[in-house]
């Protein structure tokens, strides 16, 4: 499908979808949360991407926020409609991806631009970036799981203290805290995300989707039982057996995703 917002590029199976609103710092409106959920859904059932990489357009900002000027005037029920349907839509489908996806973080990542690269399997971030939640000083608070996904990674405390005082982080304070994997120079940020992925897409995609599934619940009660069973069904794949082959015969495995 054509999209306004949104430039699509795929090669060698990683695709680079860029949030193309450079003039309104990337931030997310209706429409691009439908392109990206339509994006988004389109890669993970086509056999030919084997990894994402999200990023926004222009050297400012990866997602400045969501477009306030859309909800200003909202009730209590349609700004819980608005998170459930965010949430639903675009941030739970990509965590829930079974395709690994990869935000490179090339300005600003505030607000639900934090919240999208927080809902994404891997952070890296160029050294301008700045990131954080400023959503008390709207007089609201994250409502695409920022104050979840965000305490997974960081601790209550971390998650308290960067909500609460709505402060920026610095790429090295986020590299520091464990929001991000990596800092890297501007002009590098895309090639080194590149670099990672394309490690990724090397691996046992059947594999690489349960680790996804079962990362994904660390820390509930199910966690350990989802690995157990993730790793259990993948004794029934073809690439275990061919990466078991590859490994006795000290070769490089050919995986298909089967």
């Amino acid at each position: 499908m054509p999209y306004q917002n949104l430039l699509l590029e795929t090669r060698n199976r990683i695709q680079t979808i860029t949030i193309n609103r450079e003039a309104k710092l990337n931030a997310l409106n209706r429409e691009t949360l439908a392109e990206l959920s339509a994006a988004i859904t389109n890669a993970a059932s086509d056999p030919g991407i084997g990894g994402i990489i999200l990023t926004g357009a222009g050297p400012k900002a990866f997602v400045a926020g969501a477009d306030i000027s859309e909800f200003s005037a909202y009730s209590v029920q349609e700004g819980e409609q608005l998170a459930r349907s965010g949430q639903e839509t675009v941030f739970n489908l990509i965590e829930n991806c079974s395709k690994p996806v990869l935000a490179a973080i090339n300005g600003f990542a505030l607000g639900g631009g934090l919240e999208l690269a927080l809902a994404c399997h891997m952070r890296i971030a160029s050294r301008q970036a700045r990131l954080g939640l400023p959503e008390v000083t709207l007089g609201l608070i994250p409502g695409y799981g920022g104050t979840q996904r965000l305490t997974a990674l960081v601790g209550k405390g971390k998650a308290f203290e960067l909500i609460a005082t709505a402060d920026m982080l610095q790429a090295e304070e986020a590299l520091q805290w464990g929001l991000v994997n990596h800092v890297t120079d501007a002009e590098g940020l895309l090639a080194k995300a590149t670099e990672i992925m394309d490690k990724v897409v090397q691996r046992a995609p059947l594999a690489v989707a349960a680790a996804i599934s079962a990362i994904n619940q660390a820390g509930t009660a199910a966690g350990f039982e989802a690995e157990i069973r993730a790793f259990g069904a993948c004794f029934g794949t073809a690439d275990f057996k061919e990466g078991v082959a590859a490994f006795l015969e000290k070769r490089k495995p050919v995986f298909k995703g089967k």
